[in-house]
């Protein structure tokens, strides 16, 4: 099912110990872009985190917010700086003796100075943290990837109604190109009857249907229109696929507008140029539609 690139999703983890709330902004992006903020307590579960995301969202601008309410008692502990422990004593030393004080220094005095005891958490708690913090992240993506589901759904109906435009456009362009031709010859031989009927002459018919079929080749839009309708067929099918699609659809929209084009310079006829003007609209709004698919 077809899936917009933009959406929301929150989800949330609580028991005893902890609070995990997980909020996923989705918008529109050419590429994959993962934004993780987060404590940096649970730096060491980045990599997870934006491979559980990529594995869900292949596409688009995705910001992950994360916070921690900890209710538990954190285990920690007390590391000793012993070489910045013995640089502060004998700094200590050397400045006593240049002084001439007496020696007053204990150990609480040295503990006291900064960076010799550091406490740090457990890292196993961290570890022990992820199962709760992966289920608030499932929780958000499933909501989100429902929002997403659901624009989808309204874009893709809205792209295969104005695919059926297109293809009424097409259909007046494929009836009106072989009346352009013959309304032509019937101009050209207009214009020299016209011409001839002052010295009473008589058009030579060869030459005009000559100049004709030289014109109606050159106007000749056949293999555009074999292609537009092909052009046409692949959007639809893709549209209706299951995967990501949004490149590819970009990808057809332009070569629908190609041919677009061609057909406009080849046909000099009023009735087709303002089908043609028409198509171009229709083929804009299916473009900024694209934008917004996954």
């Amino acid at each position: 099912m077809l899936k917009s690139m933009t959406g929301f999703g929150r989800g949330e983890y609580l028991d005893a110990e902890h609070r995990f709330i997980v909020e996923i902004k989705a918008v529109n992006n050419r590429y994959n872009e993962i934004v993780i903020r987060m404590p940096k307590m649970l730096a060491s579960l980045e990599d997870k985190i934006r491979r559980m995301v990529a594995n869900v969202l292949a596409r688009g601008r995705i910001d992950v917010y994360i916070t921690v309410d900890d209710f538990g008692q954190k285990k920690r502990t007390v590391r000793v700086d012993k070489e910045l422990a013995m640089a502060y004593h004998k700094a200590m030393k050397e400045l006593r003796e240049l002084l001439e004080l007496p020696a007053a220094e204990s150990v609480s005095q040295i503990a006291r100075y900064p960076d010799v005891l550091k406490v740090e958490e457990v890292a196993d708690d961290i570890a022990l943290a992820w199962p709760k913090l992966e289920e608030a992240i499932k929780a958000a993506l499933s909501k989100l990837m429902d929002m997403r589901l659901v624009e989808g759904t309204n874009i893709q109906k809205d792209l295969l109604g104005r695919i059926d435009t297109l293809t009424t456009h097409i259909k007046f362009i494929e009836e009106r190109a072989p009346q352009i031709a013959e309304e032509y010859q019937e101009k050209l031989l207009g214009r020299m009857r016209e011409a001839l009927a002052a010295i009473s002459a008589q058009p030579d018919e060869v030459r005009v249907l000559q100049e004709a079929a030289l014109y109606a080749d050159k106007i000749n839009i056949t293999e555009e229109l074999v292609r537009l309708n092909s052009h046409l067929m692949q959007l639809k099918e893709t549209l209706l696929s299951d995967t990501a699609v949004g490149r590819k659809l970009d990808f057809i929209i332009q070569e629908v507008n190609r041919e677009t084009n061609t057909i406009g310079s080849k046909t000099n006829d009023y009735s087709v140029a303002t089908i043609v003007v028409e198509i171009k609209s229709e083929i804009e709004k299916i473009r900024e539609q694209i934008q917004n698919i996954e």
